[in-house]
């Protein structure tokens, strides 16, 4: 492997498949994920995550915290501030049901996988800290389903900080992959006061690294990722400020990028449109299960 793309052995059987029509896509489930920036003295870090290996899906891969959305979070009326979900609607290309959702699935995720909470008890204000028993009982029940965000934030006396987020870009999942994602990724600024942690059960290491040096870290081949983080790091690399990166976000273009798979002679050539690095060629006559990077 020359660099560390994250790449399945079993893509190639799938993609075979999908193009005799043997294999029928899945739906994509929406979700959100969030890179969370701070300041240092030459440039912003950003908070990533490494999955666990025994995770199905992209273990062993260096992401940012995220998730798919709670179905609860299109039903509640959530505590609001920042641009309108009418304005996010629009921004995120979807109705304001699910804009509302796609917004509380980055802010909730972060809290529940970084311990970080872009909340307040005002619409100009943010919470200073997170930590405590009481905080983390409440924590607990988010990632147990047993408690909606919007419960959550009505028990906090909390309103969301929509205007903390920056959306970024858009990716969805190949339609070749059993476990598919329509994901928002976002930028955000660590609140002051607030401090990350690793409270996910799908992570073993957390760091906050340069976007550019986690990029280099790829290009050796000692980070694994999937196209849309290293993609998302090289993004964030000609800013100097988590302020710069967020005034930036209103300009991103959010049409989706999504995997093609075509068979070109003896090969099956995957692409994603636009990021011409993530491009493979993979022999079509490989038996069962192989694979070439």
């Amino acid at each position: 492997m020359a660099n560390g793309q994250w790449y399945p052995p079993e893509w190639p059987d799938r993609i075979r498949a999908l193009a005799s029509g043997t294999l029928a896509p899945a739906a994509p489930r929406r979700a959100a994920t969030v890179m969370l920036l701070r300041d240092g003295e030459s440039g912003p870090f950003v908070h990533m995550l490494r999955r666990r290996a025994s995770m199905a899906f992209a273990g062993g891969a260096y992401a940012y915290p995220g998730g798919g959305v709670d179905p609860r979070d299109d039903e509640h009326q959530v505590g609001w501030a920042g641009p309108t979900r009418a304005w996010w609607a629009e921004r995120l290309g979807v109705g304001e049901t699910a804009a509302q959702a796609i917004v509380c699935a980055a802010v909730r995720e972060t809290y529940e996988e970084a311990g970080v909470l872009l909340a307040g008890p005002a619409p100009d204000s943010v919470v200073g800290d997170t930590t405590g028993e009481d905080w983390e009982a409440d924590r607990a029940a988010l990632v147990g389903r047993e408690l909606s965000f919007a419960e959550f934030l009505d028990r906090r006396g909390l309103v969301l900080r929509s205007d903390l987020l920056g959306a970024w870009t858009r990716w969805i999942t190949p339609e070749f992959e059993p476990r598919r994602y329509d994901t928002w990724f976002f930028v955000a600024a660590l609140p002051e006061g607030q401090r990350t942690r690793n409270a996910s059960t799908e992570a073993d290491r957390t760091v906050w690294i340069r976007p550019g040096e986690a990029a280099m870290s790829y290009d050796r081949g000692e980070l694994l990722m999937m196209p849309p983080t290293i993609a998302t790091l090289r993004q964030l690399m000609p800013y100097a400020t988590a302020a710069e990166a967020l005034a930036a976000a209103p300009g991103r273009d959010l049409t989706p990028v999504l995997a093609r798979a075509r068979l070109e002679g003896d090969e099956i050539v995957l692409s994603w449109p636009g990021h011409d690095e993530f491009t493979k060629h993979v022999p079509n006559d490989l038996p069962t299960g192989g694979a070439s990077a």
